[in-house]
């Protein structure tokens, strides 16, 4: 087999830019497709911890996400009616150690700062793709507005709802946790007077909410909770909900968190999926990430940047072993990958990360580039 050099990659979400990004970087022929019409600053809250801080220093915007994002020194556990302490866990206070900054942002503003990395002449929006098929020495894309394109190797980065995976396993719906999530964004003006931290999690026995600031300036402040639902009506999204419906979820919760119910403007609720482990995460000319492969609860704040590190991890693989032999390539590629994405899937799914005091060295110190690919 020929060197593949002609890569499409399917959904222009995070972890799709940054293999954008990077596979563009190690010389490779690069196309991005994404459903979208258009760019749009979707999203609320995301934390990205210092193993993707590092990831995003190869791409040349490390310094450019600093700039936009608050750095919360400690992450903060408190128990959900005294607010009593049940961990402190160092983030930024221990910078040295870790090799990078912990951010917080609002999510489109770090997608927005990702896609101005990749060339955009690379970036083709209105492109949901229907159907594909792999033939002797290449990928046929074809899309619903009834374009079609031809690429070397395809890589789905679509998400849970993935259409390359069910093109390579079948149709199957993903599987409600039976968990939702209320999120809301608020101006931090509101919270004037009050001793608001920058990164807290609020727990009870059931239920969390997660809070944080979203902009150095901590102009905006974002809330995202965890909590049990017998059912979600399929096909739906997500819904607008009230301050009235949390304030009954979070009953005798502590002031504070009552205080970012009340000034909250808009709030929505999600639901939360998952998927069974996969049998395979690639196949021929065909290789998935993120969500596609490996979707997880986002109670560790760890879903996009097990995205990103399968993007890094996919383009070293692809740079240092090669592209003539696409299968050893990929099997390499999923063999130094999964462990710790089931990892950190099982803890996620556990939903007890950080909330007594523990080292997260093994998730925030890790730097995918002194992996070595040869072990």
């Amino acid at each position: 087999m020929v060197e593949a050099r002609r890569i499409g990659i399917v959904g222009a979400g995070l972890g799709g830019t940054a293999a954008a990004g990077l596979l563009q970087r190690a010389g490779f022929e690069v196309t991005l497709y994404d459903q979208a019409p258009a760019f749009s600053r979707l999203g609320a809250g995301i934390q990205y911890g210092p193993n993707v801080m590092k990831i995003m220093r190869r791409l040349g915007i490390e310094q450019a996400i600093e700039d936009a994002s608050s750095h919360p020194d400690y992450w903060f556990s408190r128990k959900w009616d005294d607010g009593a302490y049940q961990s402190r866990i160092p983030l930024n206070a221990e910078h040295a150690r870790y090799g990078a900054t912990y951010i917080t942002i609002h999510r489109g503003d770090v997608h927005s700062i990702m896609i101005g990395a990749v060339p955009p002449d690379l970036v083709r929006f209105g492109k949901k793709l229907v159907d594909f098929q792999e033939r002797a020495n290449d990928v046929l894309l074809s899309f619903e507005d009834g374009t079609t394109d031809v690429v070397d190797v395809l890589v789905g980065a679509d998400g849970i709802n993935s259409r390359v995976r069910e093109k390579l396993l079948g149709p199957e719906a993903p599987l409600f946790t039976g968990w939702v999530a209320h999120r809301g964004v608020l101006p931090m003006a509101r919270l004037s007077g009050l001793e608001v931290e920058p990164c807290v999690k609020w727990w009870s026995a059931d239920r969390h909410m997660m809070a944080y600031a979203l902009d150095g300036t901590r102009e905006e402040f974002y809330f995202v909770t965890g909590e049990p639902a017998e059912s979600w009506p399929a096909g739906v999204p997500w819904v607008p909900s009230t301050r009235e419906a949390m304030r009954e979820s979070f009953k005798g919760y502590h002031e504070l968190v009552q205080a970012y119910i009340d000034v909250a403007d808009t709030i929505t609720k999600w639901p939360l999926y998952t998927r069974n482990p996969l049998p395979l995460w690639h196949a021929g000319r065909v290789v998935l990430l993120g969500d596609a492969c490996h979707p997880m609860k986002p109670h560790m704040a760890q879903g996009a940047a097990m995205a990103i590190e399968d993007a890094a991890m996919l383009t070293r693989c692809m740079t240092e072993l090669g592209t003539r032999d696409l299968s050893r390539t990929f099997e390499a590629y999923r063999a130094h990958r999964i462990e710790r994405a089931s990892r950190v899937q099982q803890v996620s799914n556990a939903n007890t990360w950080l909330r007594n005091q523990e080292d997260p060295y093994w998730v925030y110190g890790y730097d995918i580039y002194d992996v070595d690919l040869t072990a």
